[in-house]
């Protein structure tokens, strides 16, 4: 068993249960998701991001991109929660948080896109 696949994986699933945990739930209600899981979801993203950096094949590439399509939108509904409590001082209405989970939807499917990606290559690779 490669520890180096082993972590890797981890981080890739880690990254996309921890996205899915804060994107389910009523989509314009703020009490279904919680600005803790979406940092959690943020720093395990950008872990697995720098986790892929190392990886030289076609499929490393497409790992990478996924995986910083996530982090772009994860990082974007971060600045947007940021924004709405912080800055605007409207707080966290329903309209804030369907931006919000609408992006972290889009990264979610990145996160999938990336796990799939993951699953295909361990079916693929030969003893």
């Amino acid at each position: 068993m490669n520890l180096e696949k082993v972590v890797f994986g981890f981080f890739i699933v880690l990254a996309a249960t921890l996205n899915f945990g804060f994107f389910i739930g009523e989509i314009d209600n703020p009490a279904h998701h919680h600005i803790y899981e979406l940092f959690a979801a943020v720093v395990v993203n950008l872990i697995a991001t720098i986790l892929k950096l190392g990886d030289r094949t076609q499929i490393g590439a497409v790992h990478l991109s996924t995986s910083l399509v996530a982090d772009l939108q994860l990082i974007a509904a971060a600045m947007v929660w940021g924004y709405a409590a912080h800055v605007a001082q409207t707080g966290m209405t329903p309209e804030v948080t369907t931006s919000i989970v609408s992006l972290s939807g889009g990264a979610l499917f990145a996160n999938v896109i990336s796990v799939v990606i993951l699953i295909a290559e361990t079916i693929m690779q030969r003893r």
